[in-house]
């Protein structure tokens, strides 16, 4: 049975636990899902459901500090970054709410010949299954239910078991900002549970976020019964430094981009590839850097457990280790791993948590074979004072997203997702509105 509870990862104190539901009762929240669906795709206009989402984007505002807190609670969150988050998924929701009456018109065709007239209209699909993770309780939500709820679909939310208060949170959330009952549904489900939920005919569709062996797992029971899926998986980013003027300032750029959400994200630039020519000084003021952050914990015991073992495999195989401490519960110290080879398992995984790889390539096309020597292919990040080799190389990436010469640039009007083992499909910008609709063609002949 899965167990719905808030457990503090700073102290391990289990604070509130929440029921699962029962059969019927998530059979209910379908159905009440479906029964929305007719009259909010239908009868409520796109200005009508962009105004609804602009509601929920206040309210994230004026009940940041509360959703902040409640992150903290569940997972672990720095409380500035948490607040960040619910400040971020406000940006989205009034994002979609702005721009949602033109990602949805009407597009006409151009005929080749004949007459008459050709227009795609963008119709909402019907009753949409999310599956979030736990590492952002909040923007996960926003990029699947803001541009979903715009376009006329109606959501069934499943959330991660570590995050039911922020579940039960969002959902009043919607309530009170004016959604019609049924609109966004919340679930506490066990994974029997969710199956049902995808192979019923009244669910057009699935959006998981999280792990690989998740993703595969719903992508299986989706395929088998002819839903469409958008999956947002792990990624191993390449942070991929090639030249600087100002050192520190990419190496302070470099930890940050390993240290978002203590490590804990999809997008964290995890595989640091530095050039030859500033291997030795870059990696000594980055560990210097790393080792000074404290530690922090991070979002569950099982988490920090995890991580420690990835670590000590890496060290047995012949990898170095530069840590400031050792694991305290969930606790975990920021480390450096240099020495990881091909060879090493943990060369090919994602380490999720405040622990950085650091590789040397000899010079540009290493660089690049480096960086793509990963099942993964979500994010990546690339260094350079030249110009034409910034674009040279992130044409060469294999990744769904390149950075260069930035980190922490994502916006709700860029789209989002990865190739490989790092899933497919997009959120956030226009391409996250059109993931979920029907482009059906009207063929008026005259």
């Amino acid at each position: 049975m899965t167990t719905y509870a808030v457990t503090d990862p700073a102290t391990g104190e289990q604070i509130r636990t929440f029921p699962t539901h029962t059969d019927d009762e998530v059979q209910d929240a379908v159905g009440r899902a479906d029964t929305a669906f007719r009259t909010w795709s239908r009868s409520v206009s796109v200005p009508e459901r962009a105004a609804l989402v602009a509601k929920v984007a206040q309210l994230h505002r004026d009940r940041r500090e509360d959703l902040a807190e409640t992150m903290v609670r569940e997972m672990g969150k720095p409380r500035e970054e948490a607040l960040g988050e619910v400040d971020f998924s406000a940006d989205i929701y009034d994002y979609y709410a702005q721009n949602a009456a033109d990602f949805l018109a009407d597009e006409p065709v151009a005929l080749l010949g004949g007459d008459g007239t050709a227009v795609v209209k963008k119709r909402p699909l019907g009753v949409l299954l999310g599956i979030m993770p736990w590492n952002f309780p909040a923007y996960q939500v926003a990029r699947f239910a803001g541009p979903n709820l715009a376009a006329g679909n109606t959501i069934v939310l499943k959330h991660a078991p570590q995050c039911p208060e922020s579940a039960a949170a969002l959902e009043q959330l919607f309530a009170d900002a004016g959604f019609p009952p049924g609109a966004y549904v919340n679930i506490y489900a066990s994974n029997e549970q969710v199956e049902a939920v995808i192979a019923d005919p009244r669910v057009q569709g699935v959006s998981l976020t999280g792990s690989e062996r998740a993703g595969a797992a719903v992508a299986e029971i989706a395929g088998r019964h002819l839903k469409k899926v958008v999956l947002e998986l792990g990624g191993s980013d390449p942070f991929i430094v090639l030249s600087t003027d100002d050192l520190d300032a990419t190496v302070a750029a470099a930890v940050a981009a390993r240290l978002d959400n203590t490590g804990q994200a999809c997008n964290a630039g995890k595989r640091i590839i530095v050039h030859a020519s500033l291997y030795d000084d870059f990696v000594e003021r980055f560990t210097e850097r790393m080792l000074a952050t404290p530690a922090a914990p991070l979002s569950s015991l099982a988490a920090a457990e995890r991580l420690e073992a990835q670590v000590s495999g890496a060290v047995a195989d012949g990898a170095s280790l530069a840590a400031s401490g050792e694991r305290r519960g969930a606790w975990y110290a920021p480390g450096v791993l240099s020495g990881v080879r091909p060879d090493h398992a943990a060369y090919h995984e994602e380490l999720f948590g405040p622990v950085a790889m650091v590789l040397k390539a000899q010079d540009e096309a290493e660089a690049i074979e480096i960086a793509n020597d990963t099942p993964y292919g979500l994010g990546s990040y690339v260094f350079t004072t030249d110009p034409e080799q910034a674009q040279r190389v992130a044409e060469l990436i294999d990744a769904g997203m390149v950075f260069i010469n930035g980190v922490g640039a994502e916006g709700a009007e860029l789209p989002f997702g990865g190739i490989k083992r790092s899933g497919f499909g997009r959120e956030l910008g226009r391409f996250g509105i059109e993931e979920f609709v029907n482009r059906k063609l009207v063929r008026t002949v005259a």
